[in-house]
């Protein structure tokens, strides 16, 4: 027996590392997503929300967590169900509210919260652990809902018909009211009849995904103190407005902001005509003590003004400004309302990039901001005391991009949802570490005065959720590495390349060249579930991809590179920055090249296919074939009359080499195309219309050009859906192996 415990020790000893494999999509689809985030009010609970993906049953679940901050192992919230959302804690720490459908629609639930334990229950009755208060009684379904600083109501925005009776605290607002039967009328009509048809007077008639209908998003406030089931008070703070408050926004939220005092309210409005071709959406503030009081608008920028947010002292109020009108991809300022002396002004005038999202700190003398830089998205600060000069400090410097900032107030730490192209998003608290910081003037990329200092500070970060740890640790991810290369015309370029697992240097490798879209967008240190690097290289290729101009992150004036040149100095940053990779990565085959794009990179690859051979096959996602048409079947008509400098019709006549929406449109290359190609759209991308893909698979089928055509009719301009989004990677990689593995 002994011998036989030695040898099994000895086997055990020599026995190898359990080998890493590469990841499936199957393995994606396992991953726990992180979605939004809370923190109690004396920092000690983290409270978030996971979604997990049934492949089988084609389905997407969020619950709710709590997890001590302090540390711990997180824990379900009790009184949720799957599929609520929107966990918000109360000023006083003592209640929560969230979002959930479980009484047939969505609506806001309350639950009495123990800041000791975690412990969940209904707010006016000794109720079980499982029963929260359903606050809200109507046909309408709020979201985004948040607490007044004082505790005593909660704003929400809901959409309702501008039309119908007001929801008025007169009223009581609840179900049965005046204008809560006509909103559900008017549903009801609208589901029972037989006849669909619509009648359009306005532009802006779809959007992204959707037809927006008669209904408007509107602001409502609703009074929890002494809440019942029988006594509930609320009312519509945007009666009868026929615009969306707040407008649409890809980053969701309520684009809402309250006071410290719970008195005024700052929110964002497009009050243009037309919102079709406006971004010119501006703050408004609203005496929320009197309910005869109109929105005073605060905001003088005629580009858009967005994210309103209060310093916790309520003297300032911040908010993320574009200079240019009709711009949507114009430098996003931090501006600072001062709410005594109503004036603005510009944070940070010197600083290059954009400002994506911030949070005040608890003193009010700090705001906390991310900001895209060089393939990364750090967190800086910046001492809004600072008037001689701005002064900010990177608190994370490096690899990843951040996101979803809270500040505790407890405590000299902030917390953060962070993730890397290796990793999904994680929550991570980072610690100061003033003893770290190390003074050196600023570089001339980040400010032109050098009485302006950078401050990198290597904060201490540590990881609060680890949702995927298990996970990811099986599969052999490569690390990102970073390039850069001198485009045509001198100007510095940066790309990224990714090896495929049990990478040898001695072998060569067909090559996946990834085009991002926007244009304004880039390729980063980021996870990605739709376009994930990883996974392209996991069946055997190197990933190359190229932040050509138009790319954020290197200041505007790169952003600006792309308006009114789609197909020129971006196309030849993409080439230029290929031939670098192939030149100076002795393991790329040049011969086995594959070029993937979607929206502006769907553009891109439609361009590449009139314009060189190089590649063995494209794959062409929801992108732009003939720019003409595309104008007329697009549903945002700033974006093509910035970017292609006018209307169509404001071309006719001249010659096609002035015209933009000629010059640039891949369709009047197709004479050249050669290179086998895949075609990828959807029915519900109203942002490209699906024409767009049948009029190019329509030329290259009538070329004789090699082709096939993917197409989802329950989609929009991103494929979602757990079950398409594997039909797609495996038509997509099925494509590529097919051209460049023979």
């Amino acid at each position: 027996m002994r011998n036989l415990i030695i040898a099994a020790l000895l086997a055990a000893t020599l026995a190898p590392a359990q080998t890493k494999r590469p990841m499936t999509f199957e393995d994606m689809m396992h991953m726990k997503r992180l979605g939004s985030t809370a923190v109690s009010p004396d920092g000690k609970w983290l409270g978030y929300s996971v979604t997990t993906v049934d492949l089988a049953q084609n389905t997407k679940t969020a619950e709710l967590w709590l997890q001590p901050i302090a540390g711990g192992d997180p824990i379900k919230l009790a009184v949720a169900q799957p599929g609520d959302d929107g966990l918000q804690f109360s000023p006083d720490g003592k209640r929560i509210l969230f979002l959930s459908s479980r009484s047939g629609s969505q609506q806001i639930w309350l639950a009495a919260f123990d800041p000791a334990t975690g412990a969940t229950r209904n707010p006016y009755d000794a109720a079980p652990l499982d029963s929260p208060f359903q606050l809200t009684h109507n046909s309408v379904e709020p979201d985004n809902a948040k607490w007044s600083p004082d505790g005593k109501f909660i704003i929400f925005t809901a959409e309702v018909y501008p039309d119908c009776p007001v929801f008025s605290e007169e009223t009581a607002g609840s179900e049965g009211s005046p204008a809560d039967r006509c909103n559900a009328n008017r549903d009801k009509t609208a589901a029972d009849s037989k006849v669909k048809a619509q009648i359009f007077t306005h532009l802006l008639y779809r959007h992204w995904n959707h037809f927006t209908g008669s209904k408007r998003s509107h602001l409502f406030l609703v009074h929890v103190e002494n809440a019942s089931p029988t006594a509930l008070l609320w009312r519509d703070l945007t009666p009868n407005d026929p615009h969306d408050v707040p407008p649409f926004s890809l980053e969701g939220g309520g684009g809402f902001a309250i006071s410290p005092d719970s008195k005024e309210l700052a929110f964002t409005e497009n009050l243009d005509p037309e919102p079709a071709i406006s971004t010119n959406a501006d703050i408004f503030t609203l005496d929320l003590t009197n309910p005869a009081a109109k929105p005073v608008k605060v905001s003088t920028s005629q580009g858009g003004d967005f994210n309103p947010a209060y310093s916790t002292d309520g003297k300032y109020l911040a908010w993320r400004s574009q200079l240019r009108p009709g711009y949507e991809s114009d430098k996003f300022r931090l501006m600072l309302y001062d709410c005594a002396a109503k004036t603005t002004k510009d944070l940070l005038p010197k600083f290059d990039n954009w400002v994506d999202e911030f949070a005040w700190s608890a003193d009010s003398g700090k705001i906390f901001f991310v900001a895209g830089s060089n393939g990364a998205a750090p967190i800086y600060e910046i001492d809004i005391q600072k008037d001689r000069a701005a002064v900010w400090a990177t608190i994370a410097q490096g690899r990843g991009e951040y996101s979803s900032i809270q500040t505790i107030a407890s405590s000299q730490s902030i917390l953060a949802t962070r993730m890397t192209v290796s990793q999904p998003g994680e929550v991570v608290r980072l610690f100061d570490s003033p003893a770290s910081i190390e003074i050196r003037p600023a570089k001339k990329d980040m400010a032109e005065d050098q009485s302006v200092f950078l401050y990198p500070v290597t904060k201490d970060i540590k990881a609060l959720t680890h949702l995927n740890d298990s996970l990811l640790a099986q599969f052999d991810l490569q690390e990102m590495e970073s390039f850069w290369f001198p485009a045509a015309d001198g100007t510095k370029v940066q790309g990224f390349l990714i090896k495929p697992p049990s990478f040898n240097p001695n072998k060569k490798y067909p090559v996946k060249f990834l085009i991002h879209g926007g244009p304004q967008g880039a390729w980063g240190d980021a996870w990605s579930y739709r376009w994930n690097a990883q996974l392209f290289a996991a069946n055997g290729y190197v990933v190359v991809m190229i932040n050509p101009g138009g790319s954020t992150g290197y200041g505007q004036a790169f952003v600006d590179r792309v308006n009114g040149d789609w197909g020129g100095k971006p196309f030849t940053d993409l080439m230029t920055g290929l031939t670098y990779a192939e030149q100076h990565y002795p393991f790329i085959d040049k011969s086995r090249e594959c070029g993937l794009g979607a929206s502006y990179g769907g553009y891109m690859a439609n361009w590449v296919l009139g314009h060189t051979n190089r590649f063995k096959c494209i794959v062409s996602h929801d992108g732009m074939f003939n720019a003409e048409s595309a104008f007329g079947s697009t549903e945002e008509d700033w974006f093509n009359q910035w970017e292609f400098k006018g209307n169509p019709w404001d071309y006719y006549g001249k010659p096609d080499s002035t015209n933009p929406f000629r010059k640039w449109s891949p369709s009047l290359s197709a004479k050249n195309f050669k290179t086998p190609t895949l075609v990828v759209h959807s029915q519900l991308d109203y942002r490209l219309d699906v024409s767009e893909g049948y009029q190019l698979f329509d030329t290259l089928q009538l070329l004789h050009v090699p082709s096939k055509m993917l197409y989802f009719p329950d989609e929009g301009h991103w494929v979602l859906k757990p079950q398409n989004s594997q039909v797609w990677y495996k038509t997509v990689n099925d494509w590529v192996d097919q051209w460049t593995k023979q």
